[in-house]
């Protein structure tokens, strides 16, 4: 941790006091020290306290009554106790009341040392997960998908550039990488925003479904028929429609979806009166349609049709400064579906997840923070509640950023101060230093690509969730 870390010990035995304040202060640890439980729970109030050691049997105020004041007056401080043998029960209760550990005396200075490591390590892992909460949170209010590297604000300024445009859009990218969630923000940050979304899952429905669900249909059309049913293109009227996996239209449905886009008009099956219909139509698949029309299983005028803009949604493993943010984000919401309260992930459960290349990209990453969720036995997801998969490979070395072949240097100059700031916990003096520039360089391109995002992530390179 770059500042030094404050501690607050509270005995009333003035030797022991004394002898824990030069064992800590040579240890590098700043130590303020109070003699009895009350004016441990003055100084804590006054602030700027990391950890708190205090003894258990104390006269007045006791280790157990400040125990559960400090959770009242500074519930992110963790309180260590120092107990006698005799009252080892007493710590173990104190334990459920929120304490973090307990240390007996007389105690090994290594002992001592360790559970205060571990202790301020787990601080600073809930600070880090509270603020990539609060990161998260701003990007929601703003209405944002989740994602922040270069990659994933250059593709986005793509999908808001195009928004207000009435063209049709084909959105590529692998499965599970989040193509729906990009056709929403085109409707969503489009004049048509107030009218409805309709998504169709052109593989999900079979042949003798599908134009029926598209164009709808009218009464006796084929048998079962009963009535007269709209189709999705009535039902988006106004709005947008969105064909998703579109490479699986049928050779005989893709000269009616081409009618729609070049004279908005259909019949329903069954029918014989056209019907006009303003629809934006957005697309979405994983195949390489250019190779289906040159394999004759396209047809090549819808193929040109749909792709007036094409849009290419990165896999997961090009964006992976957006793992943390996307992983919190599953986290949030499976907690509090299944009632748990979970404050992030250890250091090394993440690292893991960063350091995996997800070949099922953000929808296997919901699946897998939504099974750690329901496994999780700690306040932090740990690596144990990883499928053996992801826990058992190797981590991404720590202080090491993944570059792919062909990344533009502005994306690499971007990314590379980012994830510095993010090891200096935003020092900017540290940072410049590190890379050898003048700190004054590093808040004009921070500014820069605030002011300007396009700017960031006009250069070429990362997905959502799904």
């Amino acid at each position: 941790m770059p500042d030094t870390p404050t501690l607050l010990v509270v005995d009333d035995d003035s030797g022991l006091r004394e002898s824990l304040e030069r064992t800590l202060t040579r240890e590098g640890y700043a130590v303020v020290l109070a003699s009895d439980g009350q004016a441990g729970l003055e100084r804590l109030q006054a602030g700027n306290v990391d950890l708190v050691l205090t003894d258990l049997k104390m006269p007045g105020l006791s280790g157990i009554d400040l125990l559960r004041a400090a959770k009242a007056v500074a519930p992110d401080v963790d309180v260590i106790l120092l107990t006698a043998f005799g009252t080892i029960e007493e710590a173990v209760k104190a334990m459920k009341d929120g304490a973090y550990d307990f240390i007996t005396k007389p105690f090994q200075r290594a002992q001592l040392l360790r559970v205060i490591k571990q202790a301020l390590e787990r601080r600073d892992l809930i600070q880090q997960n509270q603020a990539l909460r609060q990161r998260l949170d701003a990007l929601l209010k703003g209405g944002s998908v989740i994602g922040s590297s270069p990659a994933w604000l250059r593709m986005m300024t793509l999908v808001g550039q195009v928004a207000d445009s009435s063209a049709t859009v084909l959105i590529q990218g692998e499965s599970g990488a989040g193509k729906e969630l990009v056709a929403q923000a085109i409707h969503e940050r489009s004049p048509r925003r107030q009218g409805p979304f309709v998504a169709v899952n052109c593989a999900a429905l079979p042949e003798t479904l599908l134009e029926s669900e598209l164009f709808g249909y009218e009464k006796g059309a084929f048998t079962g028929a009963a009535g007269r049913k709209e189709g999705r293109f009535e039902l988006a009227d106004g709005g947008t429609l969105f064909l998703d996996e579109v490479a699986d239209l049928l050779p005989v449905t893709q000269p009616k979806i081409l009618r729609v886009l070049q004279e908005g008009e259909f019949e329903r099956l069954g029918g014989t009166r056209t019907l006009r219909v303003d629809v934006r139509i957005v697309t979405a698949t994983n195949q390489d349609l250019a190779q289906m029309v040159k394999d004759k299983r396209f047809r090549e005028d819808l193929f040109y049709r749909l792709k007036v803009i094409t849009i290419t949604v990165p896999p997961l493993r090009e964006r992976r400064e957006d793992i943390r943010l996307l992983a919190q984000h599953f986290l949030h919401l499976y907690a509090a579906k299944n009632n748990r309260k979970l404050a992030g992930f250890t250091d090394d459960a993440m690292r893991r997840l960063e350091g995996y290349s997800w070949p099922g990209n953000v929808r296997e990453l919901e699946n897998v923070i939504e099974r750690a969720v329901v496994l999780a036995r700690e306040s932090l997801i740990d690596v144990t509640e990883l499928p053996e998969e992801i826990a058992g490979a190797a981590p991404l070395p720590e202080g090491v950023m993944s570059v792919r072949i062909g990344t533009p240097l502005a994306e690499i100059e971007q990314r590379l101060l980012e994830a510095t700031l993010r090891a200096t916990k935003g020092n900017k003096t540290l940072t410049a230093r590190l890379l050898g520039i003048d700190p004054r360089t590093v808040a004009r391109k921070l500014e820069r690509w605030e002011e300007e995002p396009e700017a960031s992530s006009s250069s070429p390179d990362e997905p959502a969730s799904s």
